[in-house]
């Protein structure tokens, strides 16, 4: 039986066990530096030998259309005069075509360092959007 590849509009993001409807997920990246050695036993035609450093997860990006009297996340990234900001652990899951959990990404103590109202034009008929950009503490996949 042949393997076709997965779609990305189907899937979902919770927190605290309640999924919120978001219509564009971006960042799930994760990189390694790599850190570069070389010795005075070396010759000068030897290249630097390779090794892993530290590594390091981009910024999550999280999009979706304006309601009525829901505010949460501009509220979240406001924190609300609070001095210490709530981090929130947030689970991202890419789902099949009958809605099951295919891949999973667990993101660790996420918490909002940016917040985009919506682009207004006059002479446009799209959906108003906002989005939010979170730092984290890290980031895991799995398969379910």
């Amino acid at each position: 039986m042949a393997q076709y590849p997965l779609t990305v509009f189907h899937f979902s993001v919770s927190w605290g066990g309640e999924n919120i409807g978001f219509s564009e997920v971006g960042g799930l990246t994760v990189e390694i530096d790599p850190i570069d050695y070389r010795d005075g036993l070396m010759s000068a035609n030897t290249l630097a030998l390779k090794r892993p450093g530290i590594r390091k997860s981009g910024n999550i990006s999280l999009k979706r259309g304006i309601c009525k009297d829901n505010i949460d996340l501009y509220n979240w990234f406001l924190n609300t005069g609070q001095p210490n900001i709530e981090r929130r652990d947030l689970t991202i899951t890419m789902l099949d075509e009958e809605g099951g959990p295919v891949f999973i990404w667990a993101i660790i103590n996420a918490w909002p360092i940016k917040y985009d109202g919506p682009g207004l034009n006059a002479t446009g008929n799209e959906i108003a959007i906002e989005g939010v950009e979170l730092a984290h503490e890290g980031i895991t996949q799995s398969t379910s």
